[in-house]
């Protein structure tokens, strides 16, 4: 069966053969058998006039530089790919199901209430979370005293500079939570793991700041793709 969107007739996945629709292939056989491209078709649902769902996908995955790529793209970048039979409601709709595999990722690296003894447990929690995103995003971890979780928050989104990232803004959730520590996390889009002198010298100064309230600054993170640095393991938080 054909349907009609947007004015323009397009092939359903009920067009094709039985043992080549994704859906129940992956019903018959389980997920693992299915390509990329074929999971895809099953979020897209139809294809365009003269392409199929999967050619829809494989095209997606094309333009996109394959599915890591896909993953780091928003709906507006989906969208702006100009590709025959995705429009808003394809775009949505594979924006969600990224982000719903990060979270996923994300929630089975984190137990509730985790206690923070290295930088490998806080890059744990915050490479899935933070990798992927195309902004900078500047964040405080909140630890008890004996270092258990309280919470994290945002302080900053866009560049990172010391006209924007305060001590006021840094310690302000700190304090209302009583936080017996702190741990700055941030991440670079662009991939370079290495700390610019801006980064070194707002850490520096978030380390004397916290000393004299008596909320330490533990460990600046800074998340790059599947990578991460830490300042404490570098020696890097003062001079």
């Amino acid at each position: 069966m054909k349907v009609k969107e947007n004015g323009d007739y397009r092939m359903t996945i009920a067009d094709w053969p039985e043992n080549e629709r994704p859906r129940e292939r992956l019903m018959a056989s389980g997920v693992f058998k299915l390509s990329d491209a074929e999971l895809l078709a099953i979020l897209i649902r139809t294809g365009s006039g003269k392409m199929t769902a999967i050619d829809v996908a494989r095209e997606i995955l094309s333009r996109s530089g394959g599915l890591k790529k896909l993953g780091e793209m928003d709906y507006h970048q989906i969208r702006d790919m100009n590709i025959s039979g995705v429009g808003d409601t394809k775009a949505v709709t594979v924006v969600a199901a990224l982000q719903l595999a990060r979270r996923l990722e994300a929630a089975e690296s984190e137990k509730p209430d985790p206690i923070i003894k290295t930088s490998e447990d806080v890059a744990r929690i915050y490479i899935p979370k933070l990798r992927d995103l195309r902004k900078e995003i500047f964040m405080t971890l909140l630890l008890a005293s004996n270092h258990r979780v309280i919470k994290d928050t945002i302080v900053s989104e866009g560049i990172l500079n010391a006209s924007v990232v305060t001590p006021r803004e840094v310690f302000r959730e700190a304090l209302a939570v009583m936080a017996g520590a702190i741990v700055l996390i941030h991440n670079h889009p662009s991939g370079n793991l290495e700390p610019s002198r801006e980064d070194i010298q707002l850490t520096r100064q978030m380390v004397v700041v916290g000393k004299a309230m008596n909320i330490p600054v533990l460990d600046h993170i800074i998340v790059a793709g599947n990578g991460y640095t830490s300042f404490a393991d570098r020696g890097l938080l003062v001079e």
